[in-house]
């Protein structure tokens, strides 16, 4: 036998049995348990922390028989592949044991090549089942997108439109502060829709000049200007079939917006410095921070394009105005930032807690998940305290001289294995992270004993 190899279960009550077939699969590298009768047999599938692939039964046994046997297999794993074993071959056996659900069934004396080709079949169907599963944990993370957070009233309307519109093809605008998430609210859009599997592409129009922002949407031909040493395509044409975001919509040029109006009515464009027409079919979900009807009335704003972009609002509420939903945020970046830090921290202590629900978070969710993050560096396991969040309770600025998590990090460290004589493993400890993982932010920030 050879392939794939597996997990397999032997039944029967023979102790001849037992031992041939445990020997067979044992040399082609399976890993084998056997079992007596019925009971020893269950007591191996209950026990959580073996996983098997193929379980062989003998059909008359003594006390539970292996019809009844296969029957409380599928109900503890639907998917481990039966297969009977008798001595007696019929018709009848043959079809009621299929009819139970048994993948196939041999006959006594077990032919070792017929053996070794159902073996085979039979962990190629167990492996393509759990691929299937897989992929459906994939499609079901997909459809989930990078989940928006809250219980809120507010939230809960969000969540309804979201549901609403990503169905249809309408045109999406996300309105809202910054920090509010609407990223993460066109993710939802797109992953809910009939496009979600193609992309999602944004495009963050306020971070860029006004002729790189026509190269990235457009794309260009080589030659097209100076730098331009090959043919590019825009997000225009990656988006095909997909969603494109445009973060910041109210702050590109008026030129670019006569540009982009053309494409929005006609899905069609040319690259810079090309003459090929590029036909391209996606989805528009813009968001902004901007009042576009102020833009529009000082005439920063084309009403055409105002018109084209504003078919459905979604407005996302500042955190301010849904504080009760802060626990439920936090919660979440503690969980992300502990397993991207290796730390294990399991609560925050009310007295911190109620600092968060005190600040007025100028920054909104972007600005405490930020205030999250340098908390998980400098506080200790089990949980994060009062003075591990700097945060400035107003509306103005920061405090002056307020440094970056890596200067936090860095020093945090440096304190600590001063503290402790740099004694790795203590500092270790203290730290809340393992011995590898403080050696190589030793080796990032370069700290060395003095």
């Amino acid at each position: 036998m050879s392939g794939q190899n597996g997990k397999i279960l032997v039944v029967d009550d023979e102790l001849s049995v037992r031992d041939s077939l445990r020997e067979w699969f044992v040399q082609d590298g399976h890993e084998v348990e056997t079992a007596a009768e019925a009971q020893e047999a269950l007591r191996h599938l209950q026990d959580r922390q073996n996983e098997w692939d193929i379980v062989l039964v003998d059909i008359k046994m003594p006390g539970m028989d292996g019809m009844e046997l296969q029957r409380r297999i599928h109900e503890l794993d639907p998917g481990v592949a039966v297969i009977m074993i008798t001595a007696y071959a019929s018709v009848d056996t043959a079809v009621a044991a299929l009819k139970s659900g048994a993948y196939d069934y041999i006959t006594k004396p077990f032919d070792p090549d017929n053996l070794s080709n159902l073996i085979r079949k039979a962990l190629q169907q167990r492996a393509l089942q759990r691929e299937n599963l897989r992929l459906r944990d994939q499609i079901s993370d997909l459809e989930r997108g990078n989940e928006i957070i809250g219980r809120s009233r507010q939230m809960q309307e969000v969540y309804e439109l979201v549901r609403t519109v990503a169905p249809t093809d309408s045109t999406v605008i996300i309105r809202g502060e910054s920090g509010t998430g609407k990223e993460l609210v066109a993710r939802a859009i797109h992953v809910h829709s009939n496009r979600r599997y193609f992309p999602l592409i944004p495009v963050n129009c306020g971070a860029l000049a006004e002729g790189i922002l026509e190269s990235e949407l457009f794309g260009h031909e080589r030659g097209a200007f100076t730098g331009a040493h090959y043919r590019r395509k825009g997000k225009l044409e990656m988006a095909d079939g997909g969603t494109l975001f445009l973060d910041e919509i109210g702050n590109i040029a008026k030129k670019t917006q006569m540009d982009l109006l053309r494409v929005l009515e006609t899905k069609q464009f040319t690259r810079l410095g090309g003459s090929e027409v590029v036909t391209a079919d996606f989805r528009v979900v813009c968001a902004t921070n901007r009042n576009l009807e102020l833009a529009l009335q000082e005439g920063e704003f084309l009403e055409e394009l105002y018109y084209r972009v504003n078919v459905f609002t979604i407005h996302l509420p500042p955190l301010r105005e849904r504080k009760n939903d802060i626990p439920l945020l936090v919660e979440h970046f503690v969980c992300k930032y502990g397993m991207a830090m290796g730390k294990r921290i399991e609560k925050i202590s009310p007295d911190a807690l109620d600092r968060l629900m005190q600040h007025s978070w100028p920054g909104n969710v972007r600005e405490l998940e930020n205030a999250v993050e340098r908390a998980m560096v400098v506080g200790h396991p089990p949980r994060l305290e009062r003075d591990d969040f700097s945060l400035h309770l107003g509306n103005g600025p920061p405090r002056a001289g307020s440094e970056s998590l890596e200067e936090v990090e860095q020093e945090h460290i440096r304190n600590v294995l001063e503290k402790h004589g740099w004694n790795i493993t203590r500092s270790a400890e203290i730290l809340g992270i393992n011995r590898v993982t403080l050696y190589n932010k030793i080796r990032k920030y370069e700290l060395r004993k003095d």
